[in-house]
């Protein structure tokens, strides 16, 4: 089974604070474990379900390579593209809830294809363009409260 990590926190753990708003602002570094044999591509959506306007995309990446087992603090793996997170960035956007308790998903899935995708791709159209070529996803699941 696919499974992503962080050496930062563990799931359901909270996300430190140099990887929020009120810290650095950096991403955390990402570790992914049992990559099926057939993945083509490996995709990361991050993003905010609890944000008042609905879900808020934090990051966005596809094309990851399939042979990828980490993704380093404050980087993006070689080669792998990232989309339009809420902001209308092609960028990282750290945890920043305006309120409360939110909940950060860092999904990973990995395709049997690479995706050819323009950088101004959103969140919905990500997810319609994957659907049919999962072959196997898991998750991780960050906690931050700014006040």
């Amino acid at each position: 089974m696919l499974t992503i990590t962080s050496p930062a926190f563990i799931n359901n753990g909270k996300i430190p604070i140099e990887y929020t708003c009120k810290g650095k602002g950096i991403s955390p570094a990402l570790k992914i474990e049992n990559i099926p044999p057939q993945t083509q591509s490996l995709v990361l959506i991050m993003d905010d379900p609890d944000a008042p306007i609905g879900v808020f995309t934090h990051w966005l990446i596809w094309n990851i390579a399939p042979d990828t087992s980490e993704i380093k603090e404050n980087s993006v793996p070689v080669n792998a593209v990232v989309g339009l997170n809420s902001r209308g960035e092609n960028k990282y956007t750290p945890p920043c809830p305006p309120s409360g308790t939110h909940r950060y998903f860092f999904k990973i899935f990995a395709l049997g294809t690479t995706l050819n995708l323009p950088r101004e791709t959103s969140q919905k159209q990500l997810e319609e363009a994957i659907n049919e070529h999962i072959i196997d996803s898991g998750e991780l699941i960050g906690l931050f409260n700014r006040d």
